[in-house]
């Protein structure tokens, strides 16, 4: 999966909507829409802040990485 594929994924999997992940992130919803569609991506500190909210790695939301969290 690609990283828009993952966000959109994941996003929907927590109930959330575009506007609450842009509150949360500090972005505008045309940002969480641009990153979704794959027009534009995330800086690294919003790919960060995304891993951070889902509990999941940054590979994961790349793609790079099948496995969703590393152990601890």
């Amino acid at each position: 999966m690609k990283f828009r594929e993952r966000l959109v994924s994941l996003r929907k999997n927590k109930g959330y909507n575009q506007n609450y992940i842009a509150v949360y992130m500090g972005v505008s919803q045309v940002s969480i829409s641009n990153w979704e569609r794959g027009l534009k991506e995330p800086n690294f500190q919003s790919l960060i802040d995304l891993a951070n909210l889902f509990g999941v790695t940054c590979d994961y939301l790349l793609g790079v990485s099948d496995i969703i969290k590393i152990e601890e």
